[in-house]
């Protein structure tokens, strides 16, 4: 069955140069864009019910945007002044570049790993002997900390926000030939949102092993599939279905 339109259960590319406008251009799609979960800060009193204080630590583990935003604002909640010696330990460039708009970079100990924290490995190393806090949301997968215990240092986990279902009302009654999930917690929202949901003919593509795993638990039918050896990337995977359904 031809394929004319696209929900991504993303936030809309905030570049012009985006492979989704490219796939729209090409095939003439309509693609809109619609977060199905979203994330929200946790309070000072919740930090404290973890009993983590923050003047405890030496190092602050970034892995995200969100991680960094919800550190700084809780801090500015608590009125903890953060001290210009904490240590920053960024998982990519991207986040210590975003760090900068809390800090000044040039004046602040940061250390960036080329694609993972892996890559901080010898660094973790040099400072065994501090406390390292690691700021996350309610879901973490295993990777981090399992290699964070591999290196035999304190480290504590912070949960400081929480990835919560958004409110598809408004969606109830569009339908969509194609809807993509790139987090078992999309699924988790349409189950939720959409109790009654009949999939019928809407195709669902879907990226990653664990969305995988959460499609086939909410009996969903998965026609796309990305990575694969030949599709690395959802747009490339959603191209090559499109095109075969001409």
């Amino acid at each position: 069955m031809k394929v004319k339109t696209i929900l991504v259960s993303q936030p809309e590319p905030n570049t012009e140069k985006s492979p989704y406008t490219r796939l729209k251009e090409k095939h003439n799609l309509k693609i809109d864009f619609r977060p199905f979960i979203h994330v929200e800060g946790v309070t000072a009193k919740d930090v404290r019910t973890q009993k983590i204080d923050f003047s405890n630590y030496d190092t602050i583990i970034l892995t995200s945007r969100n991680s960094v935003d919800h550190f700084f604002r809780l801090a500015e909640e608590m009125r903890f002044k953060v001290p210009d010696t904490l240590k920053y330990f960024c998982q990519s460039e991207a986040v210590a570049y975003y760090l900068q708009k809390y800090v000044v970079y040039r004046k602040r100990k940061i250390y960036v790993g080329e694609r993972s924290l892996n890559d901080l490995e010898a660094t973790f190393k040099k400072f065994k002997d501090d406390k390292y806090l690691l700021p996350t949301s309610d879901i973490l997968k295993p990777t981090i900390p399992n290699f964070l215990d591999s290196l035999n240092i304190q480290w504590d986990r912070a949960q400081l926000y929480r990835t919560v279902v958004s409110d598809l009302s408004d969606l109830r009654d569009v339908y969509y030939d194609v809807l993509v999930f790139f987090s078992p917690s999309g699924i988790e929202s349409l189950v939720t949102n959409f109790p009654d949901f009949e999939q019928n003919n809407t195709r669902i593509a879907v990226y990653g092993n664990t969305t995988v795993k959460a499609a086939e638990k909410a009996k969903l039918r998965i026609d796309i599939k990305a990575p694969t050896d030949d599709t690395p990337s959802m747009t490339m995977a959603l191209e090559k279905y499109v095109t075969a359904q001409k």
